[in-house]
């Protein structure tokens, strides 16, 4: 996966200057080719010399075309994004605690489950990493601003608590995980984790997509993990209610998918670890950048020397 972004994508409106600057060079050409015509009879001298003594100068052209065109998109923010592997990525744990996280397909919860084997994961990394907290469930919450000290780390998962507020708000996690790396120069990550159900209604898609969509602006992968089944009773009621926790594994598929992160289904402990696992294994995943602008500014100021030679030269004439 590789994009090219822009900072400031408001200054790509100039590129509309481009047919301008093509359609005044030809104007230009014709009327300079109009008022040499008055002093020489240039057809005459080309049947003879076999040379067009007025060219159309396509080389000045393109030179003058590239110019403007670095130029524009130097001072448009150009960025280059693309997938590689870095030595240093930051993560968000972002932990569904709404109701339904405490039925007990899981042993002994899904949360619970959860917690267990993200403190496992906390230990297994390598990088060079700060870990932040997350949990939501109506509203999303902050427990633990990105630090690299893993005995907060899990002092902070094994505090966390179901809050029987209801709603699970997916995008709201997303967005508040999201912001807590903004600053960061890292690779970002967050790991979502949540059966993907709501105990209030459904989610509106445009949330999701809205939450999809901020992320992605800041190069962050997330990884969804969907644990549970739909065949549990929730773990606060009576099994004689017979409601149970509904699992969405559309959203978490959606999610993952546009960030370029990877869906796991974890319907017991084991593939729980597994999908830890295999997200330790990629955790130098990231998307890195290069700054475009420095480079693209540079090749215009060198194209700009080359045309001005071009125009001052015997070599300014192109056959």
């Amino acid at each position: 996966m590789a994009e090219i972004v822009f900072n400031n994508p408001e200054y790509l409106w100039l590129l509309l200057s481009i047919p301008l600057l093509i359609i005044s060079h030809f104007f230009l050409l014709r009327h300079t080719r109009s008022k040499g015509m008055r002093f020489a009879n240039f057809q005459t001298m080309k049947r003879i010399d076999g040379k067009d003594l007025m060219t159309k100068n396509y080389l000045v052209l393109g030179l003058r075309l590239s110019v403007l065109l670095c130029a524009i998109l130097a001072i448009s923010g150009s960025v280059y994004w693309y997938e590689g592997l870095s030595n240093t990525n930051d993560f968000i744990i972002a932990m569904d605690v709404s109701a339904s996280m405490s039925t007990q397909d899981l042993e002994p919860t899904r949360l619970d489950s959860a917690k267990t084997i993200a403190k496992t994961f906390v230990d297994s990394l390598n990088t060079d990493s700060y870990i932040g907290i997350v949990t939501f469930s109506g509203v999303s919450f902050v427990e633990l601003a990105p630090t690299k000290n893993k005995y907060l780390i899990k002092k902070a998962l094994d505090e966390i608590e179901i809050q029987h507020a209801g709603g699970t708000d997916i995008p709201g996690a997303i967005i508040t995980s999201t912001n807590l790396m903004l600053n960061s120069p890292k690779g970002k990550t967050i790991i979502l984790i949540t059966d993907g159900s709501s105990t209030v209604g459904r989610f509106l898609q445009d949330s999701i997509q809205e939450s999809i969509n901020y992320g992605k602006k800041f190069q962050v992968i997330i990884h969804t993990i969907g644990v549970g089944s739909d065949s549990n009773p929730i773990g606060y009621l009576p099994e004689y209610y017979n409601i149970t926790g509904v699992y969405n594994e559309e959203n978490l598929i959606k999610i993952s998918n546009s960030t370029n992160g990877m869906y796991f289904q974890a319907l017991n402990n084991e593939e729980l670890i597994t999908a830890y696992d295999k997200i330790s294994q990629n955790a130098n995943k990231a998307m890195l950048k290069v700054e475009l602008s420095y480079g693209l500014m540079i090749l215009a100021v060198l194209l700009l020397f080359i045309e001005w030679g071009a125009i001052n030269t015997r070599f300014r004439k192109i056959p």
